[in-house]
């Protein structure tokens, strides 16, 4: 018998029988994913690449997909050609540079008497049209950039990534399809794992976020997993007179499927443990 020895200063999930035995009592359950994701596409597009198929595992930020980009890319070139025409500015930096120095030295030669006032007006009139042109190339430059930028957007607005760490659990379009609103992919979350239960009303008020249960996943002999109470159900359903309860279940190595039914152990004054 493995005793989970991280859990003893944890509240057990317990319920007294009516009888002098105090025999243990069951929960049903479902096990679920954690969360599921239909995976689509913001913009319409052929699918050019698909780089996964069903039980394959993704990391989160993973490239699963990628739509036909040609005009995009084509877009995204000409902005780069663009830029770097834009490094002319430079060359236009060092023009104006120049005439601010040879503006001051026309200026202080005709404080002097040394030159004409024409050959002064000249140096700053050439002086003050570097200036404009310098101004005329930054503003250009943050038109391009900002192009240049949306067109990067547009470009990976047809990648698809996984917002998720997971499994594909479906593959709904293939290589050549169109996608539009149906989904590519569906994912699901295995770690953790949601375990669903169903309890009578009678039982109402007795669990708390924090408790701790035993779960046995069906058709896994001799098996048990511990998981976590995070949700309570505040409202009754009067139909049925029950509420619900979600437990998290820890399941790094993915060793429990998702989709089982399961059974809580709800024991009074007994240690969990798992055989």
């Amino acid at each position: 018998v493995l005793i989970f020895a991280c859990f003893l200063a944890a509240p057990l999930l317990l319920l007294a029988e009516d009888t002098e035995d105090n025999i243990s009592k069951e929960l049903d359950c479902f096990i679920e994913p954690f969360i599921t994701v239909n995976l689509g596409s913001e913009v319409i597009g052929i699918i050019e690449e698909l780089k996964v198929d069903r039980g394959d595992h993704v990391e989160k930020g993973q490239i699963l997909a990628r739509l036909d980009t040609r005009v995009e890319d084509a877009t995204l070139e000409l902005m780069r050609a663009r830029t770097e025409m834009i490094a002319t500015m430079e060359a236009k930096k060092a023009n104006l540079e120049f005439a601010i120095r040879e503006h001051e030295r026309k200026e202080e030669l005709y404080s002097q008497d040394i030159v004409a006032f024409e050959e002064m007006d000249i140096a700053k009139t050439k002086m003050l049209v570097a200036k404009r042109e310098l101004e005329a190339a930054e503003e250009q430059k943050h038109i391009v950039d900002l192009e240049h930028k949306k067109a990067m957007e547009s470009v990976e607005r047809r990648i698809i990534r996984s917002p998720i760490k997971g499994v594909v659990i479906e593959r709904f379009l293939s290589i050549g399809e169109l996608v539009d609103k149906k989904p590519i992919l569906k994912l699901a979350q295995l770690d953790p794992l949601n375990v669903e239960v169903i309890a009578p009303v009678s039982l109402l008020g007795y669990f708390k976020v924090g408790d701790i249960a035993e779960i046995v996943p069906e058709h896994v002999a001799g098996i048990s997993y511990i998981g976590k109470v995070k949700i309570v159900d505040n409202v009754i359903d009067a139909t049925s007179g029950t509420f619900g309860l979600r437990i998290e279940l820890p399941n790094p190595d993915y060793a429990v499927p998702a989709g089982l039914q399961c059974s809580i152990h709800i024991q009074d004054n007994k240690t969990v443990s798992s055989k």
